[in-house]
């Protein structure tokens, strides 16, 4: 393999556009890995720990572009690093629709003076200011920045709150309003149920499978992954809750978040009781009781809260088919994997689904590890070796400063798939595909290489490897879900049938009848 590699001094390119550019060059014929993304530490310190290191990267600054190509032997590594350069110009409107487009908010505001929303995805240093802009023209956000100050994102929020409209984000991957998907999303059907969503992938999964059960989405609003810290204070779910609740299309209503802070807790439950409509609240890891004494619904996962919510909608059970957990399968599996091969190590694009397999790891085993865990002593970086059970979400802040989300391009977790598959002690890598808009156009083909080669690494040690892959997507989706399905059954994954079972499927694959 060869590799190339430039760099662009001064050049800003926001992230929409780095993933588009990312996932057209990683599909270039005789390319390994690509990368094109700006220079900040992070990123810079990723290719090096990848072996791809090199002295002008070192040299390069946070406001420089990088672009870094492998390629397979026999292809031209110059001519393909110019291919990408190309597909960056190509990102450039010509000047006739530079003259149409316009450049700033005022003008955008200008030319379509009925929009009610703006979206903003712009580098993190600049997204408040450009959020603060919108807001003051009286639209609502989605904030899809990352890497935004908690400072802001409070001052953002407050003056959203006063003016009446939904700041939704920073870090805001996913919105469905009035039947259109904002950023990442899914096609679902329209219906009676609406969510708010401290979590992109969280919200994707709950309108799944409401879908997947025969119900539909009135409205989804995100809200960001900090809102309901204590810092934030639950800001934008208490005012997405009251929109649902004053809303005549939403007859039920989904809170989905990891667990929130003790006193935002609170706060957001006494809204819920307050609510005059059911509410299904699956805060992971949360309190039972504390949901319950509200008078809502507790949901231990995001399959369950869309179960519950459909029900509430007036679904009838008896008509849905729920996947039950697939016994005969897990001991069949069990039966492959060897006394030694104790572990699963879990490669997650969407952060909620790494969040519920490893709480269903954490419902059983202690050696948990995670770079999003809440307890500090089972922290781990994303690029450290792993430990006992790993859960890793590709998709954290520290891996997306500066590159594209790894819905986009998984490069880096190809990589550690690839990594996983030669410890002895692994029984089940747990891997995300996530369809839908914005996501990579081909999710499992981009990803089936690495895991060819997995299986081979430890099919030559003699171990068999198991490896459990879900699919997040709708009958509706594109690239087609049943295709997703059929790519991956041929290269021999086991597919789960949602988050919650990819979850309980992976646990007790590696279950020991003794000291599970």
């Amino acid at each position: 393999m060869t590799t190339r590699v430039a760099v662009r001094a001064n050049t800003y390119v926001d992230s929409v556009t780095l993933m588009a550019v990312s996932t057209r060059a990683n599909e270039l014929d005789g390319v390994t890995e690509a990368f094109v993304a700006m220079a900040t530490e992070m990123n810079k310190r990723v290719l090096a720990d990848l072996g791809l290191g090199a002295p002008a990267l070192e040299a390069a600054g946070p406001g420089d572009l990088m672009l870094v190509v492998t390629v397979a032997d026999g292809t031209d590594a110059d001519a393909t690093l110019a291919a990408v350069e190309a597909l960056l110009e190509r990102r450039r409107p010509e000047r006739d629709e530079q003259a149409r487009a316009p450049r700033t908010l005022d003008a955008a505001v200008a030319a379509v003076p009925e929009a009610n929303l703006a979206v903003v995805a712009v580098n993190g240093a600049y997204a408040a200011r450009e959020a603060r802009k919108a807001l003051e023209r009286d639209l609502h956000v989605l904030l899809f920045s990352d890497n935004v100050p908690v400072a802001e994102e409070v001052a953002l929020k407050r003056l959203a709150h006063e003016r009446g409209l939904l700041m939704m984000g920073p870090d805001c991957g996913t919105a469905i309003i009035n039947g259109v998907a904002l950023c990442f999303g899914n096609a679902v059907r329209r219906g009676a149920i609406g969510i708010v969503a401290a979590s992109g992938t969280g919200a994707q999964e709950v309108s799944v499978r409401i879908h997947d059960f025969g119900g539909g989405v009135s409205q989804l609003i995100g809200t960001g992954g900090r809102d309901l810290s204590a810092e934030v204070g639950g800001v934008m779910m208490i005012d997405g809750l009251r929109a649902l609740a004053a809303d005549p299309a939403t007859e039920v209503i989904v809170l989905v978040s990891k667990p929130p802070a003790p006193e935002v807790e609170e706060a957001v439950l006494a809204e819920v009781a307050r609510a005059g409509k059911p509410v299904v609240v699956c805060f992971l890891g949360g309190s039972e009781a504390a949901v319950e004494k509200a008078g809502a619904v507790f949901a231990s996962g995001t399959k369950p809260a869309a179960l519950q919510a459909v029900l509430l909608a007036g679904a009838d059970e008896s008509a849905l088919d729920l996947h039950a957990l697939n016994w005969p399968l897990i001991e069949k599996v069990r039966g492959k994997l060897g006394d030694e091969q104790r572990y699963v190590r879990g490669l997650f694009c969407g952060g909620t689904l790494c969040d519920e397999a490893m709480y269903a790891a954490l419902a059983t085993y202690d050696d948990v590890w995670s770079n999003v865990g809440q307890d500090p002593r089972r922290r781990i970086g994303a690029l450290e070796p792993s430990r006992g059970h790993t859960f890793l979400d590709f998709g954290d802040d520290e891996l997306t400063d500066g590159r594209p989300h790894p819905m986009i391009d998984p490069t880096l977790r190809n990589a550690r798939i690839v990594a996983e598959a030669a410890d002895p002690e692994v029984g089940v890598i747990a891997l995300d595909f996530i369809l839908g808009y914005g996501a990579h156009p081909d999710p499992v083909g981009v990803t089936l290489p690495a895991i060819t080669e997995a299986k081979r690494i430890a099919a030559e040690a003699g171990r068999h490897l198991e490896i459990l892959g879900y699919v997040l997507g709708t009958d509706l989706d594109q690239p087609a879900y049943a295709d997703q399905v059929r790519a991956l059954e041929a290269a021999g994954v086991t597919i789960a049938s949602s988050s919650t079972n990819t979850g309980l499927l992976a646990r007790e694959f590696v279950a020991k009848e003794a000291g599970r």
